[in-house]
């Protein structure tokens, strides 16, 4: 009886420390050691999140530096429109030449105010600008105009354009423009990325305004050199008919009606996205 009542007596702490005692050293190393993986774990989680969320607002950023408004395309377009119709008023209001009567010089007089005009607008929308100077989009966009111009030569002497001595500088002066129209926008944006151009060009899947208003124009102003060389092997003894005459303007008529769409086709795409946003 005495000792029923002792263990009676005893405090509640104290019956709890002979179950603290009977714990072995080697559970309680077991615990430690899950409980310290338990935060090694939640540590190495915590720097992924915060990895992806770095990621994630590093390319929000980007996409939104990259963004191009429908001001912005519009005024590209409508200088690069007006520089066509400069040069072309420069040679004959001041030479008294055009395409018909000198299509060598009236080429290299478009091409002197067109192509740093195109280049340096299209070189200020380079992917990846902190990687990409704004001197490096322009040397490659020289670069894209250069092998541009040679593949456009090749492809128009595949294609039935006249070979010789006497047609050699036509077909330069036309091929540097249909690759100012088609390669050189593509250059000064994308550089060398293939991903790119085969979306672009191979696919025609562009995705923003800047793409839509390098795709368009390239495809129409080709479309347009093609129709205007419908008419060359016609015997109709027209003077215009001469080589690279009704493909230039045909080029030039497709890349201003390119233009035009790629614009409408921006405006419609900057609506679709504004509704999305609300």
């Amino acid at each position: 009886m005495q000792s029923k009542k002792a263990n009676e007596d005893v405090s509640p702490d104290l019956k709890v420390r002979p179950s603290v005692s009977a714990t072995s050293p080697e559970s309680l190393w077991n615990e430690r050691f899950l409980w310290g993986l338990g935060l090694i774990q939640a540590s190495i989680n915590d720097q992924i999140s915060n990895r992806k969320k770095h990621r994630m607002s590093k390319a929000s950023t980007w996409n939104s530096s990259q963004s191009m408004s429908i001001t912005q395309a519009f005024l590209i377009h409508l200088i690069c429109g007006l520089g066509l119709a400069v040069g072309i008023c420069v040679a004959h209001n001041v030479y008294s030449i055009n395409l018909i009567s000198h299509p060598s010089h009236t080429l290299c007089l478009i091409l002197a105010v067109e192509t740093p005009i195109v280049i340096l607008l299209y070189s200020c929308f380079r992917q990846n600008p902190d990687k990409c100077s704004y001197l490096k989009a322009v040397v490659r966009a020289i670069l894209g105009l250069s092998v541009g111009a040679l593949i456009s030569a090749l492809g128009a002497i595949a294609l039935g354009a006249p070979v010789g001595i006497q047609y050699l500088l036509k077909t330069i002066n036309w091929s540097l423009l249909i690759s100012l129209f088609t390669c050189v926008p593509a250059a000064s944006v994308f550089g060398s990325s293939w991903a790119d151009w085969q979306r672009i060009f191979a696919h025609t899947k562009p995705n923003r305004s800047i793409e839509y208003m390098i795709c368009i124009p390239a495809h129409t102003a080709i479309i347009g050199a093609w129709f205007g060389a419908w008419p060359m092997p016609l015997d109709w003894e027209k003077p215009w008919q001469e080589w690279p005459i009704c493909v230039s303007y045909g080029a030039m008529v497709g890349y201003l009606v390119g233009i035009v769409a790629s614009l409408g086709l921006a405006i419609v795409r900057g609506r679709k996205q504004h509704h999305k946003g609300d």
